[in-house]
């Protein structure tokens, strides 16, 4: 664990002003680095909290916006954005792109060494930037089992992992078999988590307003899947040689 600073980065991206979060270990040498994203509502202080964890374990993370700096707890506005923007590839691009601008602008950040882990739509984010060829270490995902235009996932370069509950509404067994066959068929190094009896977003804490059907938390799975996301992490993109283990 090591002292860790935190700053508000603001940079344009889908016609709006994003707000990211930027969390930065303790030191002046430079690090591997995480691009972050959050759930379709946007990025809210779970998200900050996970960058900052990252952070902690030698990271430079930045927790990445989707909607210009707002959180859309209201169901039917989250799906009014999120809908239209999970159906286009290049905008998803776009926003993954202008995050990753970002980052790679951190003086501290090593621009050979960055992983993208994401959780529902930012999830879906980070698996667009590896169809767009981006050099990334690692792409992790959680209940983000999308699927993208045909042929285009043979320019991933890195080796993806996507957790998932087994009773995930939004991403059903059918949409499971779809992702892995793209991934399978592209020859990529995949693997596929499923987590007994969790629901969409079951890693995120309970929120104060409604959500879409098929929510819902489960405490032991949501410590697992974030165990596995730091698991990748410490394979693809480890930190070791920056502290001189």
């Amino acid at each position: 664990m090591t002292t860790i600073t935190t700053r508000t980065v603001e940079y344009p991206a889908d016609g709006l002003t994003m707000i990211g979060h930027l969390a930065l270990p303790a030191g002046v040498d430079r690090r591997p680095a995480v691009l972050l994203g959050p759930e379709g509502t946007g990025l809210s202080g779970v998200e900050r909290r996970r960058a900052d964890a990252l952070a902690e374990l030698g990271y430079i993370a930045l927790a990445f916006d989707l909607h210009g700096g707002r959180y859309l707890g209201d169901p039917e506005e989250m799906l009014a954005r999120c809908m239209p923007l999970l159906s286009d590839p290049d905008r998803m691009r776009d926003i993954g792109h202008a995050a990753l601008d970002v980052l790679r602008t951190e003086p501290r950040t090593d621009s050979d060494r960055i992983a993208a882990v994401g959780y529902g739509t930012g999830g879906a984010v980070g698996l667009e930037l590896g169809r767009d060829g981006v050099n990334l270490r690692a792409i992790g995902t959680v209940n983000a089992t999308t699927t993208g235009r045909p042929g285009e996932a043979a320019r991933i370069r890195c080796p993806v992992w996507a957790g998932v509950g087994s009773e995930d509404p939004i991403m059903p067994p059918a949409q499971r078999e779809a992702f892995t066959a793209e991934m399978q068929a592209a020859g990529v190094d995949w693997r596929l988590t499923v987590y007994g009896g969790a629901l969409h977003a079951f890693h995120h804490p309970p929120v104060d307003h409604p959500t879409v059907p098929g929510v819902g938390y489960h405490p032991q799975h949501a410590q697992r899947a974030w165990r596995d996301v730091v698991d990748l992490l410490a394979e693809c993109l480890p930190v070791t040689a920056d502290l001189g283990a």
